[in-house]
């Protein structure tokens, strides 16, 4: 049954990552909104909904190694795994006038975790701070979206409401596709002995990431770059200011000791390279993919430790 659940769940999540570009592309096309914003925003936060759904899920319930890890791990994953692949299928070329932009504040998110995590808990408090930073950025995303680049896509451009049925259908089945992978993922690791914080760091991270994989490698199928990359950078941003934000408003969550002292390091120094690349480099190539995915394979093997 748990074999069934997990491979339901892939299924669910390519099938939502398709609708949800194909709309997502639609209506910035139809409304004149830059692909990057759209990937930062509807695409971003919405594929990361399934981690906002387990961390609450796990805080509440009294696991908040799994709450944790699954933040730091997905955004770790994101970047690694799955703008590797992404690179893999086909070059990320990103010229979005707002990219410094959206990467400084993925950076300042990953860092304000610093203070937090050392003080032992992230509670209520740090969680309203965060929230707020995450409306902050919102409210400049939209008053400074960014240049729009000609659309040189010459597919029709779908109808308003069209755009919004494929992006709610996608989103659904997002969310319904994530919830039987982990659960299913889970029940597995579990029968093999595997600790909560390694199981919240690798595979309910990358299980509710498989959103953002699925979106992402299909994107690049597409060579819809920007909606791969804003995808990511916006997903990134949401975890730690919406989802650790919100999780802790819920309730208050203890930070174990390896988190602050390897973990959270490891997504601040993969976010910083990530932001090297995108803005010193004029693509993300092949070779860069293979690169990421070796260091993804290396993070895991050290985070069993």
């Amino acid at each position: 049954m748990d074999w069934i659940l997990l491979f339901g769940g892939l299924i669910g999540l390519f099938v939502g990552g398709e609708a949800l570009v194909r709309g997502s592309v639609g209506i910035a096309r139809r409304m004149a909104i830059p692909p990057l914003l759209i990937g930062l925003t509807v695409v971003g936060f919405g594929t990361s909904t399934p981690e906002l759904l387990v961390s609450v899920d796990a805080a509440l319930r009294g696991v908040p190694d799994i709450a944790i890890g699954n933040i730091l791990g997905s955004n770790i994953g994101n970047v690694l795994l799955i703008v590797g692949l992404a690179a893999l299928v086909w070059p990320i070329r990103v010229m979005g006038g707002t990219l410094a932009r959206d990467t400084a504040v993925m950076m300042a998110a990953a860092l304000a975790l610093v203070p937090l995590f050392w003080t032992g808990q992230v509670g209520r408090l740090s969680g309203a701070l965060l929230v707020g930073g995450l409306i902050a950025y919102l409210v400049l995303a939209y008053r400074r979206p960014g240049a729009m680049p000609p659309d040189e896509d010459p597919t029709p451009v779908l109808p308003l409401w069209q755009a919004i049925l494929w992006v709610a259908a996608g989103l659904g089945a997002l969310m319904l596709g994530a919830r039987f992978l982990v659960d299913g993922a889970v029940n597995i690791a579990r029968g093999f002995g595997v600790s909560e914080a390694f199981i919240g760091l690798t595979i309910v991270a990358v299980g509710t990431s498989l959103p953002e994989l699925a979106t992402s490698l299909i994107a690049a199928l597409r060579r819809q770059s920007e909606i791969a990359i804003g995808n990511i950078v916006g997903s990134n941003i949401f975890n730690v200011l919406g989802i650790l934000g919100m999780t802790a408003l819920i309730a208050p969550i203890p930070v174990a000791d390896r988190f602050p002292v390897f973990d959270l390091p490891v997504m601040i120094v993969v976010s910083a390279a990530l932001t090297a690349l995108l803005l010193l480099r004029p693509q993300i190539g092949r070779l860069a993919g293979v690169g990421l995915l070796v260091a993804y394979a290396g993070y895991v093997w050290a985070a069993q430790g």
